[in-house]
């Protein structure tokens, strides 16, 4: 089987994300473009501003002939582990080739990933323990290869190459410039193609409501369904549950917490009384050792309860839920069905929803639930874009 895939967010749906649908169209000429996306929280620790069945409908409607909801235990991960998980199901998905969006197009990712796998074997690299692992990462790049890959594209575009070289069928890989605005530092929309940082923080705190400001940089369904929204989950609604989660949470089960180490959970404790907002708290429990992402991520896991134990379950039967699909898609879904070991989900019901990844899911977007106030998984079906 031959299939173009996409790894993403949609958080939201943007201009430059239908560029790259395009730009995989171009690619895949008749191939079928298979997108795995997170669900309602994403790599960096943070929930999306809008819910997974909008998102994965605007991939849809833009071009994409199935969209799959990459499992929580791989999106909520530092880049390493969230492009492995993502690669590892879109080879048993069957797909051939990886479009993704980077700042540099000029990189032979192919080449660049199988040098890194060697270094990163090296273990004394990364010994220091008064930097974060990303910054020894980062250095070891610099000095040993010559490339400084700071930009969140960048970051993970290598570790999807670094992924792909553990595939027992490695796929192409297509590097696609972006155009626009670059990364994570963007504060203000100012082209055709903003990132969806700056769209982001438009929605939360500048537009009072006003939609049409962003008529220039989202598909017209994605700020149709924008518009509707009620709710637009974020940290800052989110702080006063981990507040409560922390405080009457004892330490020895915030100790059992997925990713919590080094007496992480003793800080937290004590800086929630004095923190005032969730930057407020982050900028207190952050250390040279600690990434912003990370502490937002562990702030996640420990705001629902997610423990060691659950990420080891869910791992070891991933069960990648449908979203939606076109009438190309629905055909290679067929083929897919016959030859994958993957149990795929296309309706969630009392049974399935005890299994794998899928309990995880459905336990994560319990929380998401009652923020936008209508259900996620039981009752929901795949859309189908005719």
């Amino acid at each position: 089987m031959d299939a173009v895939g996409i790894i993403a967010e949609y958080n939201p749906f943007h201009n430059g994300h239908e560029f790259l649908l395009n730009q995989a169209r171009l690619i895949s000429q008749n191939k079928p473009i298979v997108v795995l996306m997170s669900g309602n929280y994403v790599q960096r620790g943070q929930i999306s501003i809008c819910d997974k069945w909008s998102r994965a409908k605007s991939a849809l409607l833009s071009g994409a002939d199935l969209v799959f909801e990459l499992p929580f235990s791989y999106a909520v991960q530092p880049a390493d582990i969230f492009a492995c998980g993502s690669m590892k199901i879109l080879e048993q998905l069957g797909v051939s080739d990886l479009v993704f969006g980077v700042e540099d197009d000029q990189i032979d990712y192919m080449n660049l990933g199988g040098k890194i796998s060697k270094l990163a074997q090296s273990s004394h690299i990364f010994k220091d323990y008064t930097q974060t692992y990303s910054t020894q990462y980062n250095q070891m790049l610099i000095e040993q290869i010559g490339y400084d890959l700071t930009q969140p594209n960048i970051t993970l575009a290598v570790a999807y190459a670094v992924a792909n070289c553990s595939l027992s069928r490695p796929l192409h890989l297509h590097a696609i410039k972006r155009f626009g605005s670059g990364g994570h530092n963007d504060k203000y929309i100012q082209d055709i193609v903003a990132s969806a940082t700056a769209i982001r923080r438009q929605i939360l705190y500048e537009l009072n409501g006003d939609f049409s400001k962003l008529e220039n940089y989202l598909p017209k369904e994605e700020l149709l369904w924008l518009s509707k929204q009620a709710v637009f989950p974020n940290w800052e609604i989110m702080f006063p549950f981990l507040k409560y989660r922390l405080e009457s949470t004892n330490i020895s089960h915030l100790q059992s917490i997925y990713q919590m180490s080094e007496g992480l959970e003793y800080k937290m404790k004590a800086e929630i009384h004095q923190s005032h907002n969730f930057e407020d708290f982050l900028h207190k429990i952050k250390s040279k050792r600690y990434t912003y992402a990370r502490l937002r991520r562990l702030c996640l896991y420990t705001l629902l309860d997610i423990t060691c134990d659950d990420i080891e379950e869910a791992n070891q039967i991933i069960t990648p839920m449908l979203l939606g699909y076109s009438l190309r898609g629905r055909k290679y879904l067929k083929k897919i069905r016959k030859s994958t070991n993957l149990p795929i989900i296309s309706k969630v019901d009392k049974k399935n929803s005890e299994i794998g990844s899928l309990r995880l899911q459905v336990k994560v977007d319990r929380f998401f639930e009652q923020l936008i106030g209508y259900d996620q998984n039981f009752g929901r079906k795949p859309f189908e874009v005719r």
